[in-house]
């Protein structure tokens, strides 16, 4: 695709028509990327009673600060700088600081699969591939939007990361009861 030039515009009949036949594949790829956007947003909200157990605050005061930041990472940056000054168990902040860095890394491919136009193949009604939404600057060009196969690598990759966010959810639970009684102890460990 040239800067000038619009995408094909997709045969619909075709889709429609062809659709049956790759539903099961499509369902499959359209599930991972349902659980990944669920899992996901409940560790983000849960983020929200980290920040109520820093801020030493009840629950709708942690909510209006965190959703007065417009952005998760603004919101995160908060809770790790809180989290320096409040939590004097090193082993404890490590724990935070590895929860928030793997939320991050779950971070992109949710990103990535929220913010792209997915191509779908006319005769099979099969998504072929993504196309990110963002430009890419290399050290020699900017081009838009990167291209990813959805191919049984990049399935694998979404059902690991679907599992990935699953498991922070529990440990962000487990966490946050010993970050308060850390807390409730004066920060002593």
């Amino acid at each position: 695709m040239t800067a000038n030039h619009l995408p094909q515009k997709p045969d619909f009949a075709a889709l429609e028509a062809a659709a049956p036949e790759s539903a099961d594949r499509r369902t499959t790829i359209l599930s991972l990327i349902g659980g990944l956007v669920f899992n996901w947003s409940n560790n983000e909200s849960l983020f929200i009673y980290v920040l109520m157990l820093l801020l030493k605050a009840d629950q709708a005061t942690a909510a209006i600060v965190f959703a007065t930041l417009n952005t998760t990472r603004a919101r995160l940056d908060l809770i790790q700088r809180l989290a320096r000054i409040r939590i004097r168990d090193k082993a404890l902040s490590k724990e935070l600081d590895r929860l928030i860095d793997r939320f991050n890394d779950g971070t992109h491919i949710r990103n990535e699969l929220n913010h792209c136009m997915y191509t779908v193949d006319n005769t099979t009604g099969e998504i072929l591939h993504t196309q990110s939404m963002r430009l890419v600057q290399t050290s020699s060009a900017l081009r838009f939007g990167e291209i990813k196969p959805m191919d049984e690598a990049r399935i694998r990759e979404m059902s690991d990361a679907v599992r990935e966010m699953a498991r922070i959810n529990r440990e962000i639970w487990d966490f946050m009861p010993r970050l308060e009684a850390h807390l409730r102890s004066g920060g002593r460990s």
